[in-house]
């Protein structure tokens, strides 16, 4: 369980035993439900992080509101983007993930709206962290973006830190989105309604890039049969 949920709980359950004792436990049965809903929602669950080669795996647990291509905004290359969008309601894990293992090269919050995190807009105009993350020569962009309910996000790493591919990397409390963003020529590997579960579900796959040692020896042969 992630540590809020403790904080939350026992402050709900403290309410109730003072709600008791000045009243009668019948009126502290509401706050308690409440300290129950509050140690559920901060679940941590295990998850089996998939070892597949070049797998993008999804960031939190939700449903998949979106595959579209669309200009990155996670830097200043304005390169066009492959973008799986996930609603995260309050019923669903809201612990995150990295999709990748790689170094943060970026990492940049924008203060916005708290717009329906399954509007169009919520994308651009919502208060959002943005994660760039570059690994075996391939950068993935990922965004914790705040919905009506959810009014703080959590990111617990730095530019330069080193993330493994599935690993936690914070939340985004009560209901929420997560995009992911990676370059066109990844094999999609799910749809709008599709249920995914974040570190466990393989969202696309990249193409491996050849070693470059490999291409310098093949270089080499070909020079040595033109001799």
């Amino acid at each position: 369980m992630v540590r809020d949920g403790y904080f939350y709980g026992a402050g709900c359950l403290l309410a109730a035993g003072v709600i008791a004792w000045l009243a009668t436990w019948p009126y502290a049965v509401p706050v308690l439900l409440l300290a129950a809903f509050f140690l559920w929602f901060f679940r941590d669950p295990e998850r089996q992080i998939p070892e597949t080669a070049g797998a993008v795996v999804s960031p939190g647990d939700g449903k998949v509101t979106d595959v579209s291509v669309v200009t990155s905004d996670g830097g200043s290359d304005g390169t066009r983007r492959n973008r799986i969008s996930i609603f995260l309601s309050v019923f669903d894990v809201h612990v995150n993930r990295s999709p990748i293992a790689g170094v943060i090269r970026d990492v940049r919050y924008q203060h916005g709206k708290f717009l329906n995190a399954m509007g169009a807009h919520s994308a651009e105009q919502n208060e959002q962290n943005i994660v760039t993350v570059e690994g075996e020569g391939r950068t993935v962009i990922f965004k914790q973006i705040a919905g009506l309910i959810a009014r703080r996000i959590v990111f617990k790493f730095k530019v330069g830190d080193h993330l493994a591919c599935g690993e936690r990397v914070g939340l985004i409390k009560f209901g929420s989105r997560v995009d992911v963003l990676f370059d066109r020529d990844a094999a999609i590997q799910v749809k709008p309604g599709d249920r995914v579960k974040g570190g466990a579900t393989v969202l696309a796959l990249l193409p491996l890039a050849r070693p470059m040692v490999q291409l310098v020896h093949a270089a080499t042969a070909g020079e040595g049969k033109a001799r």
